[in-house]
């Protein structure tokens, strides 16, 4: 297997660009899918404060990676879930990729800053650990953001992982879910901007990316998500895409092109107002987030 680009020897084929690379080119190729991601989607602007949510996977640490490399400057936040060792782990990745590379990294634990975990969460509100972790994740990263004057959060939402949300949001015709399912989510009062630049590369490429990069992240996947329903999807989606290469790229960014504007008016927040116990903007007296840390607060 050659590189496509300079003929030597290739470590990674993709298939669905009919390519293969060697490693100083499949980095090149990591950059373009991202440039190209932040260009057509109109992401980043050159003033912007970046802050990238980093867990220590990596997804999150190709991201922050690759943003330097585009010369785009972001500080990273990890949250702290308390997840067991899991969390530990991740934590340790984190940490040393961002002393590695002389980054900021600010970090919150979810413990000892508001009293909970995220199996505890779980277990009071009787919700798979994945609802009370996403819920938390969303609130916290764009608190810290607005709280810090941070313009943008970058997550690491790539290819597999939108697809397969993709998919499932059809499969039921969630239309309110639908209508937020873009790689850009822009500001608004209370919310920073929300961008997904790693939606043009696939879990597959994002590993690769960061064993050529030697980039050293948590690899095990998080132990409470056993049983999540888009791990299912992304399976069957992975078994599409082996028959048919191209297949999650062309689902979702034909989604994004032709698709998403039609479930436009379906997106109902509602009336904001400010959370009675944390200011936040929610549409309730009290958002989720807090009532999630009260349920929480009753069982510990």
């Amino acid at each position: 297997m050659k590189c496509t680009v300079c003929r030597g020897p290739a470590v990674i084929d993709v298939r669905r660009h009919n390519a293969a690379f060697c490693p100083e080119h499949f980095t090149v190729h990591g950059r373009d899918q991202v440039g190209r991601a932040i260009h057509d989607h109109d992401m980043l602007r050159p003033d912007d404060r970046v802050l990238v949510a980093v867990s220590g996977g990596k997804d999150s640490l190709a991201l922050w990676d690759l943003l330097a490399a585009l010369g785009v400057e972001a500080d990273g936040l990890h949250l702290r879930l308390g997840i067991g060792d899991y969390s530990d782990e991740s934590t340790v990745a984190a940490r040393a990729y961002a002393t590695a590379h002389g980054r900021t990294m600010h970090e919150v634990d979810l413990a000892a800053d508001w009293g909970f975990t995220v199996p505890e969460a779980a277990h009071a509100t009787h919700r798979v650990p994945c609802s009370a972790c996403g819920l938390s994740k969303r609130h916290l990263f764009n608190t810290y953001a607005v709280d810090h004057g941070y313009d943008v959060v970058a997550t690491g939402h790539n290819l597999d992982d939108e697809a397969a949300v993709l998919l499932g949001n059809v499969l039921r015709w969630e239309t309110e879910y639908l209508a937020r399912q873009q790689p850009v989510l822009p500001a608004a009062p209370g919310f920073a901007r929300k961008v997904k630049p790693l939606v043009r590369l696939g879990e597959r490429e994002l590993a690769a990316y960061c064993v050529i990069r030697r980039i050293d992240y948590q690899v095990e996947e998080c132990p409470m998500a056993a049983g999540n329903r888009h791990l299912t999807y992304k399976d069957l989606l992975n078994g599409l895409e082996h028959r048919s290469p191209g297949t999650k790229a062309a689902f979702l960014h034909g989604f994004f092109e032709r698709g998403q504007d039609r479930f436009a008016g379906d997106d109902a927040a509602g009336t904001l107002r400010r959370c009675a116990e944390c200011g936040a903007p929610t549409p309730s007296e009290v958002c989720a987030f807090c009532r999630l840390r009260a349920r929480a607060a009753e069982r510990t």
